[in-house]
């Protein structure tokens, strides 16, 4: 995978992934940021295939990513 296809995919889950309170919108939203994120790789002309071949799978990773926020939103409220 190019450096630029990692750079443009931590950026981009950067700004995009926020917490989510619960599973049911997380996998939605997941399902919607995968489409969203394949949409602008192609605008900045990175391949899907290059960004899949490094991370497999990008709604499973955005789900992930956004799960964790879930988490540390959970724990910093609990403080």
């Amino acid at each position: 995978m190019s450096e630029h296809a990692i750079e443009f995919l931590q950026e981009w889950i950067g700004e995009k992934v926020h917490c989510q309170s619960s599973p049911d919108r997380i996998e939605k939203q997941a399902e919607t940021l995968a489409r969203e994120c394949a949409a602008k790789a192609a605008e900045a002309g990175i391949p899907l295939e290059d960004i899949q071949e490094e991370v497999g799978d990008i709604k499973e990773l955005i789900a992930t990513k956004l799960e964790e926020a879930a988490e540390e939103g959970t724990n910093s409220s609990a403080e």
